[in-house]
């Protein structure tokens, strides 16, 4: 074939897998054939590098840095809205409303807690990203937009649609879990964490270097198309067909409604839901969908008088700190965790939360005794927001960092520059307990049957020092720990000697090289095939692999000059552990050409297990429920994915039903 021919079709298989996998949540390309077709485009473009496009997929992550961001000056002005905080303040603007427009219906949508992101395409490829700013002039992000996956970066327009300039604007956020793997990654490397998704999109899409934004998963909804009449779109709604027809993500759950009492209740109705999305959403969005009714409806000097936002009060409790416990990391990071009395906050009952550092401790006057305000930082972690200190009755005490480790008395340090506490001691039992907890981890070694307290045992009897200890485990020895039978040392035995054939993926990440996760321990055991390789692996070659920049490329050519790690890896090696990539090939093609998604509580398998299970038989699995979703298999407590099948449709299987499925197959 043409190599010309072939960029460019190479261009449009890989483009089509990205609008699959984070726009249609439907992959239909595993990551590894993914990253073989990407490593083929980039040696294409090498060679020519004069074919190499602004649109090329290869391009997401290929900017240098950028020294400094220029300043671009919007189409139109990025006004903000007014705000609506209860059913009155709704109710007064469709008075407003009604009275310029009486026959006014409404579009509903959520109010993703991000930040504006305005997007520009000539000849339908993306040529611009900017930030708000002040509404009128913002910085440009071009490189940084590029980076988000759900962003196309050339639209897919049909052959008779003009090749106008086009200006998208949206929404670009860190969903929840992406932010609580970063807070993760940066309270282990001793980082100041985050405070909300907001705050993490925020500094993420103002990185200088685009790598780094890449590295942090964000996600894109598009809302708005500028001079939408140019293209024979009348209304809001089908301004969201538009964008979703161009290849753009657009939040699902818009509604429409022709009375305010309606609207009322579906806000209502998301405040009590807001808690099950992957997002986070601080209110919803009412706009008049017809754009001849927004003429006439006008605007003030700083809105749109034809929308209105609806904000959720804040969800935060107050409770008593009575104390500050030290939790030491796998990395060594000593972390301080208050104990609270027991409070009500988002649906559960929190007695602890994260105080981060010593820093935050400080900058917060947070003492022991305080009574303090807490909420859940992204809706998932509970963290105390501020003291009270007009409530002190004079007992409280000032927290002090320790200088020894709690967990081994070995010495804590504190490096210049950085915000953590640190105990040096790499043989401190709390660090080597962390590691085994990580190592044996659903998405790293999967042993079932090793948590938390039979590792503490084991430790404790002095039966696993690291990783490779649990491969020498004896049932006579496992026998001996507390509430541990004769049947379940058997079944933890064949649990670890399953573990072995896990592959390298896994095998990387239960390692816990610093900054290297899931999806990057894919990409490894994809690129180099063995532990071996990879140790020999430069780190200017590792760079050249997608989602691994700089940081991450030292962090793993310094694992394998620890003399530590090298002797756990023999261990392993010794112990038949696999080390290279498990190239296994599926079952059997029952369930080929479909995508499932598991929903809810499982009792027969593992969510892990199911999913396998789906996998082995041909079918692929995706995180939530779309028109593409073949089936669900649904446990117990089921929650929105359950309601949305079934809104849409799809099958929905028990785990009977399924199971009777791939034992008829």
């Amino acid at each position: 074939m043409d190599e010309k021919v072939r960029l460019e079709e190479l261009k449009e298989i890989l483009e089509r897998a990205n609008h699959e996998y984070y726009v249609l949540d439907s992959p239909a390309m595993t990551d590894a054939e993914y990253d073989r077709l990407l490593k083929e485009l980039r040696a294409i473009e090498e060679r020519r590098p004069e074919w190499t496009t602004p649109d090329s997929p290869s391009q997401r992550v290929g900017g240098a840095a950028a020294e400094q961001f220029v300043k671009v000056r919007h189409k139109e002005a990025l006004l903000s809205l007014d705000n609506a905080f209860d059913a009155a303040d709704l109710r007064e603007f469709d008075r407003r409303v009604r009275a310029a427009a009486p026959a006014a219906r409404y579009v509903v949508e959520l109010k993703i807690d991000g930040l504006t992101v305005a997007l520009s395409y000539e000849n339908a490829a993306l040529t611009r990203g900017a930030t708000r700013g002040d509404g009128e002039t913002g910085e440009e992000i071009t490189g940084n937009a590029r980076t988000i996956r759900s962003v196309p970066l050339k639209l897919r327009v049909s052959a008779g649609e003009p090749a106008a300039p086009v200006d998208v604007r949206g929404e670009g956020f860190m969903p929840k879990r992406s932010f609580a793997d970063l807070n993760q990654e940066r309270e282990a490397e001793g980082q100041p964490l985050f405070a909300n998704p907001r705050h993490a999109a925020a500094g993420s899409l103002r990185q200088l270097d685009p790598a780094v934004t890449a590295r942090r998963k964000l996600d894109f909804f598009a809302y708005q198309l500028l001079e939408a009449e140019r293209w024979g779109v009348a209304s809001q709604t089908e301004v969201l067909a538009r964008l979703r027809q161009w290849g753009f993500k657009v939040n699902p759950e818009f509604r429409v409604f022709t009375d305010i009492e309606a609207v009322i209740d579906y806000c209502l109705e998301m405040a009590d839901k807001k808690h099950s999305f992957t997002y986070d959403i601080d209110g919803l969005v009412v706009k008049v969908d017809d754009f001849a009714a927004q003429r006439a409806l006008g605007f003030t000097s700083k809105s749109p008088r034809w929308a209105i936002a609806y904000k959720f009060p804040a969800e935060q409790a107050e409770t008593v700190l009575r104390a500050i416990e030290i939790n030491v990391g796998r990395t060594g990071v000593l972390t301080p965790t208050a104990v609270l009395e027991d409070v009500l906050l988002a649906g559960s009952v929190v007695g602890r939360a994260t105080l981060h550092n010593l820093d935050n401790i400080r900058a917060k006057d947070i003492r022991i005794g305080d009574h303090v305000v807490i909420h859940k930082a992204g809706d998932i972690i509970p963290e105390v927001l501020r003291s009270l200190p007009d409530k002190r009755g004079g007992a409280e005490t000032v927290f002090e960092m320790p200088e020894e480790c709690p967990a081994c008395g070995g010495q804590v340090t504190r490096k210049a520059g950085e915000a953590a506490h640190r105990c040096e001691n790499p043989a401190c039992p709390s660090r080597q307990r962390e590691a085994l907890i990580h190592f044996v981890s659903r998405d790293a070694m999967n042993i079932d049957g090793l948590g938390p307290a039979v590792l503490w045992q084991l430790q404790a009897e002095g039966l696993a020092r690291d990783a490779g200890d649990l491969y020498t485990l004896e049932e006579e020895k496992l026998t001996g720990l507390e509430r541990m039978g004769k049947k379940s040392a058997q079944n933890l035995l064949r649990a670890i000697e399953e573990s072995k054939q896990r592959g390298l993926g896994p095998l990387l990440f239960a390692l816990g090289i610093r900054n290297v996760g899931v999806k990057a321990a894919k990409t490894l055991a994809a690129s180099y095939g063995s532990l071996e390789r990879l140790r020999r692996a430069t780190a200017e070659e590792l760079q050249s692999l997608p989602d691994v920049g700089g940081i991450m490329a030292q962090s793993i050519t310094d694992f394998f000059r620890d003399e530590q790690q090298l002797e756990l890896i023999a261990k392993l090696e010794r112990a038949g552990v696999l080390t290279t990539e498990n190239a296994a090939a599926p079952r059997g093609e029952l369930l080929a050409g479909q995508t499932a998604v598991v929903t809810g509580t499982l009792t027969r398998w593992k969510r892990q297990e199911a999913e396998a299970l789906i996998e082995m038989n041909g079918g692929k699995t995706a995180s939530s429920v779309s028109k593409n979703t073949s089936f669900v298999l649904c446990g117990e407590n089921a929650g929105s994915k359950l309601d949305k099948a079934r809104a849409l449709g799809v099958p929905v299987y028990t785990e009977e039903e399924f199971a009777a499925m791939i034992q008829g197959g």
